[in-house]
């Protein structure tokens, strides 16, 4: 205890405390370029290539990660009064990594080969 009668707590508390900032930073630093990628994959492949999967059309998965990418820009880092944004954003963003990218590229001829 302090002179004050306060408790004082040690560096290792305020680390921890701080802690969150510190993850959500580094999720926003790497979600940037996670959709850019996103956006440039959604650009390169063929238009009908989305709705032989059944998946939405180009111009709207365009739309989904463009907006995403630009709202993953915009708002800044965890501190931000947007981080809700930026994390439904990279939540787009990773959707379409993870169920549209694979089904597009399949269909295209573009799947890995054993």
């Amino acid at each position: 205890m302090s002179a004050s009668g306060q408790r004082t707590y040690s560096g290792r508390v305020s680390l921890l405390n701080n802690l969150d900032i510190w993850v959500l930073l580094g999720l926003w630093l790497l979600a940037i370029p996670v959709g850019g990628y996103a956006f440039i994959h959604a650009l390169m492949q063929r238009a009908d290539a989305f709705t032989a999967v059944d998946k939405l059309t180009k111009p709207a998965w365009l739309g989904i990660t463009g907006a995403s990418a630009l709202v993953l820009v915009v708002f800044h880092g965890p501190r931000s009064s947007g981080t809700l944004f930026w994390i439904a954003a990279l939540v787009a963003v990773l959707i379409y990594i993870v169920d549209v990218k694979p089904a597009v590229t399949g269909v295209q001829g573009g799947g890995q080969r054993w």
